[in-house]
């Protein structure tokens, strides 16, 4: 069974991927500093596998982590998620996104050649592509400055990947370009546990349903969409790790270093009052919601062409929008028994 370092691996992608590793026949080697993410995810992780997740407290930053783990756990792929993401907190604090998000992939790359590790998946973004033209985007569209010190962490460590693999090193990467991962498992066991109040819609979502948020506030009906409300490419968080593994696999047929960069998306757009409607028919729960003001820096509509990553790949979105929308809910559900034990 072979080995691959999961950085960030307790957390929200990262342990789905964990899962969707092992049931591919890796063995996923855990990594997480705990920063946004919990223990009690490897027992669930457990719960679900049948199987103890080997795990490593500490920092993506750290360069001898990699060592140490490498001598207990000899591996020649990485999976590197170990990132800060909340987009309004980049904007507040932007130097720490620098140091994590910058400075930890530089640590990793290094790390990488010190260990002659030769295979890297980097969990990258569709905020690299800016405000476009078009809203459906392929990988030939620009990239452009992000609207977020978040983004721009993703754009920055795109591009040191890139010039680090046209130095002499041996290095192979896959930079996945994810939109919008939303759901949970089907268990309930493991799904997203934002830090106080939630940046993504999602949980937004849940937790008012619940009663932890009052009231959801859709910014914006005056766009120049459908209904007037952004649109996003939603995509299930299980059908994001299968594009990992899938990657993965691509990754190691490859004879020469080689640099891949492929759209995670169902190449759909669907909008926020669309995906209002879609819980609420999942879930049977009406929903407490309003309109607000527009918020600054809101991209209007962005969805994936994901013909690369289908074909290249042989992977494809399988799950649907109810489909998140109703394991979101029960992994809600979950929390709260958690919280409430």
């Amino acid at each position: 069974m072979k080995n691959i370092l999961v950085t960030g691996g307790t957390g929200y992608i990262g342990s789905h991927t964990a899962l969707a590793l092992r049931e591919a026949g890796y063995q996923p080697i855990l990594l997480d500093n705990l920063d946004n993410s919990e223990l009690f995810v490897l027992d669930s992780l457990e719960k679900i596998s049948g199987v103890k997740f080997p795990f490593f407290e500490g920092d993506c930053r750290d360069s001898e982590i990699y060592s140490k783990i490498h001598e207990l756990y000899p591996f020649d792929s990485i999976i590197h998620f170990a990132a800060h993401k909340a987009v309004g907190e980049s904007v507040e604090n932007p130097l720490k996104y620098f140091d994590n998000n910058i400075n930890g992939c530089i640590v990793l790359l290094a790390a990488m050649k010190k260990l002659h590790v030769k295979n890297l998946i980097f969990s990258s973004s569709c905020t690299v592509y800016g405000n476009p033209e078009n809203a459906m985007v392929t990988e030939q569209t620009p990239l452009a400055m992000p609207e977020s010190p978040y983004g721009y962490t993703k754009l920055v460590c795109e591009q040191i990947i890139e010039q680090v693999l046209n130095s002499s090193s041996n290095l192979s990467a896959s930079l996945l370009r994810y939109f919008n991962p939303i759901g949970a498992h089907q268990s309930g066991l493991i799904g997203e546990k934002p830090v106080g109040i939630p940046n993504n819609l999602v949980p937004y979502i849940t937790q008012t349903a619940i009663g932890i948020r009052e009231c959801l506030s859709v910014f914006g009906n005056d766009y120049p969409t459908q209904d007037g409300t952004c649109v996003r490419d939603f995509i299930h968080v299980c059908d994001v790790a299968d594009a990992h593994v899938a990657a993965l696999k691509h990754i190691e047929k490859q004879t020469k270093p080689s640099l891949f960069k492929f759209n995670i998306g169902t190449g759909k757009g669907t909008s926020v009052l669309e995906l209002i409607s879609s819980f609420e028919e999942s879930t049977g729960i009406k929903l407490n919601w309003r309109y607000a003001d527009r918020r600054t820096g809101d991209v209007i509509e962005i969805f994936a062409n994901t013909d690369l990553s289908n074909s290249t790949l042989e992977w494809k979105a399988k799950r649907n929008i109810n489909d998140a929308m109703r394991d979101a809910w029960n992994w809600e559900k979950s929390l709260h028994d958690l919280n409430n034990a």
